[in-house]
């Protein structure tokens, strides 16, 4: 039990602390920046909907008024066979140069962008959901980044926006996720990117996986062909943030067993002899982070065998009961009226749930390939 014990601490303490500190270390001692510049490259925004015909025709309007040269910018409308008005209102925009291509199926959200892949003919791909409002200038700053021809995809910044209501554990966890891409694009290139809002280049998108996510996918495939994945922070997309503890699980879930599968599907960029620091990236970032709940369990059932080992073990165990008491008071009573202290506890419990049911998921062979867009303040 001492042995689980202290290799338990040992992996949290790495995943949570030293793999944070040690990439915030190497962008210290040899960030590799990157050059931006105003460039006029041919652009194909790409939007994704399924039943969103409550606010596509604000996304068109959005997209419409971002700012960008005469004739270098395209807008195609993907729906994956929406039962509501959202294509009738997306055509509705026709006369506005907007191009609209629609599954005749449900065949999910990375079928429907492969769909408007092929329909687009921009040098420059910009994929974005129809719930994410960018700002004018948002498409000239995330094309500038790929004026350096080392940099294949350049993602968003997610903005929930701080007077909005619901769980605080999702805008917490979208703080610390921001943060940790910036040092991972620093140190060599970002695991993922932001889906609500991000660029490629085209070439980088030639080869598609219609049941994987492209968010994770194709900075993958950008690695692997020799570029590099960048974040601009100045990039932001409004995204808002789920309305229950319910959505955000279901939501956390979807999002594992996607990252699982292009995970174990990409397994060569693990290889440290020919990614370096990136290999190194995708596995801590990743898949120590997917394994998180055996650790922790460990942590605590070791500790309890050994609370009478001596006062720092049953430190340590009044923490972890601190912890999670407080994480069940604020899944319980519900996260907005929990203090700021329990719904750091509710949302770790809820995360280590997500990923126990993931795992399950994924095991049993269910790739989530069609989603619900969850519904957001």
């Amino acid at each position: 039990m001492v042995y689980v014990f202290w290799l338990s601490l040992a992996y949290l303490t790495y995943s949570f602390i030293f793999y944070p500190l040690l990439l915030w270390l190497f962008a210290s001692v040899r960030a590799r920046n990157h050059r931006r510049a105003t460039i006029f490259p041919t652009v194909s925004l790409i939007v994704v909907a399924h039943n969103e015909g409550r606010r596509i025709a604000d996304k068109i309007e959005n997209c419409l008024e971002l700012t960008y040269p005469e004739g270098k910018k395209e807008i195609i409308v993907a729906i994956d066979c929406s039962k509501d008005d959202t294509a009738q209102i997306a055509r509705d925009f026709a006369h506005k140069g907007v191009k609209v291509v629609e599954t005749s199926e449900r065949r999910g959200k990375h079928y429907a962008q492969m769909l408007g892949r092929d329909a687009a003919g921009g040098e420059i791909l910009v994929f974005t959901d129809a719930s994410a409002i960018i700002k004018p200038d948002g498409l000239l700053r995330i094309v500038s980044n790929l004026a350096d021809p080392s940099v294949g995809v350049v993602s968003s910044e997610d903005d929930s926006g701080e007077e909005q209501s619901g769980p605080e554990g999702e805008r917490i966890y979208v703080g610390l996720e921001m943060r940790l891409r910036r040092l991972e694009a620093r140190v060599s290139s970002a695991v993922n990117v932001s889906g609500s809002f991000f660029a490629a280049r085209r070439e980088i998108c030639g080869i598609w996986h219609p049941e994987q996510s492209s968010d994770f996918f194709v900075p993958l495939h950008a690695v692997a062909q020799g570029f590099r994945v960048v974040v601009d922070p100045e990039c932001r997309a409004r995204v808002g943030v789920v309305r229950s503890q319910t959505a955000e699980l279901q939501r956390k879930v979807r999002t594992i067993v996607h990252g699982l599968d292009v995970f174990f599907s990409h397994l060569k960029l693990v290889n440290p002899a020919r990614y370096g620091l990136f290999a190194w990236q995708l596995v801590s970032h990743k898949l120590l982070r997917w394994l998180l709940p055996i650790p922790t369990a460990s942590l605590l059932v070791s500790n309890l065998f050994l609370s009478r080992a001596g006062l720092s073990y049953r430190l340590l165990l009044i923490s972890q009961v601190c912890l999670y008491g407080s994480g069940l008071v604020a899944l319980v009573v519900d996260q907005r009226a929990a203090l700021k202290a329990f719904k750091i506890g509710g949302f770790f419990l809820l995360g280590n749930l997500a990923t126990i049911i993931a795992w399950l998921r994924f095991c049993e062979g269910d790739k989530c390939v069609t989603w619900q867009p969850s519904h957001r303040n």
